[in-house]
């Protein structure tokens, strides 16, 4: 375990695809899992299929999202529910992992500490959640920063994470950073999939989006439009 939480590291760091590093750390196989802001549900597509018996819930409170997750025909382990990580529709003592990938600093600051709560809440006892988040640097933050800056939030999702470990809610079980990577072949393609997301509204001016076109576009002469990103895991224990 480690000794102290950090937010970030000044290591190096390999780059690893996330669902590698979930698999070596956590057994899966015959487990009820849930996973929160499930997306587009690309890692829930991985958690089931990469397994056994492993029967998933995966929550998700964009209505729009959600309202295509659940016309997907493919994923016959998967049951996609609407809903919040502040108020998850889901008894006591139901799962035995929790996963959250990248979006506990879009659950708003007042609200973090009770979304742990109820994550603390729908666990078994001895359950574990596996928490990952975005590290405040690399050039792809360099780009987002322009005109969606995570700073604050990215901090404040930290903090209730080391405040639910100071007051014993969770055990800290490890906490490790790596890298992940994420690729687009044009601005085009980040525009659609980065600036147009529907989880956040965000509205350009045509000056503002000429200087993140710009800024992508001599970023992309040098990593060829891929982008490491610095990840945090905190492995909590219920």
């Amino acid at each position: 375990m480690p000794e102290m939480m950090k937010i970030s590291s000044n290591e190096p760091l390999k780059t690893i695809p996330e669902p590698e590093v979930f698999e070596s750390l956590l057994s899966l196989d015959h487990k009820n899992i849930l996973e929160l802001g499930c997306g587009d549900a690309a890692l829930t597509r991985l958690i089931e299929s990469n397994g056994a018996n492993r029967t998933i819930t995966a929550l998700e409170v964009d209505m729009i999202q959600h309202q295509k997750n659940i016309e997907i025909k493919d994923l016959p382990g998967v049951s996609f529910k609407l809903g919040a990580c502040e108020d998850i529709p889901a008894p006591d003592n139901t799962f035995d992992i929790v996963f959250m990938f990248k979006s506990l600093h879009h659950v708003p600051t007042d609200k973090l500490s009770p979304a742990l709560l109820e994550i603390k809440r729908v666990l078994k006892p001895g359950g574990l959640a596996y928490i990952s988040e975005p590290v405040f640097a690399g050039d792809f933050n360099e780009i987002l920063k322009l005109f969606h800056n995570e700073e604050k939030v990215r901090q404040a999702a930290f903090d209730a994470l080391q405040e639910s470990v100071n007051r014993h809610t969770f055990e800290l079980v490890d906490e490790l950073f790596f890298n992940t990577s994420v690729c687009f072949d044009d601005f085009s393609q980040f525009k659609i999939k980065v600036i147009g997301a529907t989880h956040s509204e965000h509205r350009l001016s045509d000056e503002l989006l000429q200087i993140v076109q710009q800024k992508f576009l001599q970023t992309t002469q040098f990593n060829r439009g891929q982008f490491l990103i610095p990840i945090r895991v905190d492995l909590l224990r219920a």
